[in-house]
């Protein structure tokens, strides 16, 4: 999957509470969470984000709480793949699961601020930051994942495997 967007940055340690607080967890309307995407953080993002638009975050992005909310949230805000120099296990677990994917750079990732233009392939694992001439290699994902993110979430994938 072949991606270009302008870069939403953070910094490191962003839990789950941070990407949808939990006074929103009474609903699981995709929309709806994404309209509280961040708000904590940063009020202008669920408001500013546009279809496309690549999150980065720094070490240990989506820890805290394994809420499958989180990447739910971050995908219905129109961001198709997020980067990081590394993730949370659980929350990069739940992301595959919802056809998010994610990619991790470790240390590179400092080299990417906020309104960057980024090129990634999500195949080749390439991201070649458009605005500074920078390129990174996360490792690719593989094939049966980018097939889950193709369908929309692993439900989808075992759905079109039947």
């Amino acid at each position: 999957m072949k991606l270009e967007g302008k870069v939403w940055r953070y910094g490191d340690n962003i839990d789950t509470d941070v990407i949808i607080p939990a006074r929103y967890l009474n609903s699981f309307d995709p929309k709806e969470l994404a309209s509280h995407c961040m708000v904590d953080i940063d009020e202008s993002f669920s408001q500013n984000v546009k279809a496309g638009d690549i999150m980065v975050g720094g070490k240990n992005f989506g820890c805290g709480s394994s809420r499958e909310h989180a990447p739910v949230a971050i995908k219905a805000s129109g961001v198709p793949v997020v980067i990081a120099a590394n993730f949370a296990r659980i929350f990069y677990r739940n992301g595959i699961n919802i056809g998010l994917p994610l990619l991790e750079i470790g240390d590179d990732v400092e080299k990417i601020s906020a309104d960057d233009q980024l090129r990634v392939d999500t195949a080749t694992g390439v991201i070649e930051n458009v605005t500074t001439g920078d390129v990174f290699h996360a490792n690719p994902l593989p094939g049966f994942i980018q097939d889950i993110a193709k369908a929309g979430g692993l439900i989808n994938y075992i759905k079109e495997k039947k």
